[in-house]
């Protein structure tokens, strides 16, 4: 069975009350030279956890980028809760980036700080909430994580999968509606992959918030997710659906993807001039 295609959103769609963020009609670049999403519509539902899989410089975290307000798209809008982002409303950035988490691709900790320190960072910063209660609602979220020990070591004596899971703390610290997690397993041994995995799930099912996944990790993803969604470079969408349905799809972009063959539609090679061209060893006259 194939996987679903995506449909495309009318620039005057109605916002669908289950979808919490609306990605509409899309175009972005970071400079004039090269387009990394065009024309892309998405919707992620509420309460749901959807995994964006993609190979590297399809987008993925660019996409992140423009829910998070740190761009605006050149064409298009995005939309949080029935609110079109605006980048030069910084009233209404923070009023939003309030209501979500994001888990950095690699942590993204300070170094300088303790691990109850990180956590307690957008708590301190978002918040006028007394000292004593913070101090207990850093801990409750270390707890979650199963990390409620480590809150007076250093970033630096702490393993990369304990690091992984602190920023998760500190990613769920505001109890956020979305929460973003920019590849989550990237270097992390099985055992610490695993024990993330299952943390996003049960964070997901606990607090009713809605998680976006960026990842390569196709078999945790599946394990985890409710909806998939596979891009390619330029942001276009080759398929998505539920993960039974994207395993079982006969479509030979998603076979490859999903399976991690290494021939098929998608190429190793970045499209370069050939070889002989980049060595000035082709005559004008040949190159014609």
């Amino acid at each position: 069975m194939r996987a679903f295609s995506t449909q495309a959103l009318g620039s005057v769609h109605p916002v669908s009350s289950a979808a919490l963020i609306e990605i509409d009609r899309v175009t972005f670049g970071y400079d004039s030279s090269r387009t990394i999403l065009k024309d892309l519509s998405l919707r992620f539902e509420r309460g749901k956890v959807t995994a964006v899989l993609g190979n590297s410089g399809c987008g993925k975290t660019t996409l992140l980028r423009l829910i998070g307000g740190v761009h605006a798209p050149s064409q298009g809008r995005v939309v949080f809760d029935g609110e079109v982002i605006d980048i030069h409303n910084r009233e209404q950035l923070y009023r939003l980036r309030r209501r979500l988490g994001m888990l950095f691709q690699f942590g993204a900790l300070f170094t300088d700080l303790s691990v109850f320190d990180n956590v307690a960072f957008p708590l301190r910063e978002m918040t006028d909430l007394p000292e004593a209660m913070i101090r207990d609602l850093v801990l409750m979220k270390l707890n979650a994580v199963g990390l409620r020990g480590a809150a007076s070591l250093r970033i630096s004596e702490v393993s990369g999968g304990m690091a992984r899971r602190i920023a998760l703390a500190r990613a769920i610290a505001l109890d956020p509606e979305l929460i973003m997690y920019d590849e989550p397993f990237a270097g992390l041994d099985l055992i610490s992959m695993g024990v993330a995995a299952k943390l996003i799930r049960t964070l997901n099912d606990v607090t009713g918030a809605t998680s976006l996944l960026i990842s390569h990790d196709v078999p945790e993803c599946m394990a985890i997710s409710d909806w998939v969604v596979l891009m390619a470079e330029g942001g276009r969408i080759v398929a998505q659906g539920t993960p039974a349905e994207m395993m079982a799809s006969t479509d030979p972009e998603v076979r490859q993807f999903v399976r991690g063959e290494p021939d098929g539609p998608v190429k190793f090679h970045y499209p370069a001039p050939q070889p002989l061209q980049d060595y000035g060893l082709v005559s004008q006259g040949e190159r014609a």
